[in-house]
């Protein structure tokens, strides 16, 4: 769970970025980084983790993405055993029907299990997710 909340209302503070809202960011999307600095506490999948890796063209850009997520305050949230059954459930509800895949299933899983709120660009891969909390990111047009 978040450890911040406000108020009486217990409105969340906490926010999950995927993967394609931080791709964003490192191209310069200014909405981008405006949706990063409004959340005071920032989080991001170990699975949206390893995609930026695997975007990496170089071990510099691995060290740079390092120290932006160190440097930004954003905990990487592993996989665990919960959000590992939780995205076989997904899986098996999703895969099928909505064409959910592993990564995401585990992204949205990480979200659900935590209780926070996902920011994606992506959300047709995690609107059919039953109780899931989206937040909606739409790069300006280019």
């Amino acid at each position: 769970m978040c450890p911040n909340t406000f108020g009486v209302c217990g409105v969340r503070a906490c926010m999950i970025f995927d993967s394609d809202v931080l791709i964003w960011f490192f191209r310069g999307e200014p909405g981008a980084g405006r949706l990063i600095d409004s959340q005071p506490v920032r989080r991001l999948s170990i699975v949206s983790l390893m995609e930026l890796f695997q975007g990496a063209k170089s071990k510099r850009e691995m060290s740079e993405l390092r120290r932006f997520f160190r440097d930004n305050s954003f905990e990487v949230i592993p996989v665990d055993e919960p959000i590992g059954y939780a995205a076989v459930g997904l899986i098996e509800d999703y895969a099928l029907s909505d064409g959910l895949q592993v990564a995401d299933a585990l992204i949205a899983a990480t979200a659900l299990q935590s209780g926070d709120t996902l920011a994606t660009a992506n959300v047709r891969h995690f609107r059919p997710v039953r109780g899931i909390q989206l937040k909606q990111f739409r790069p300006a047009v280019r």
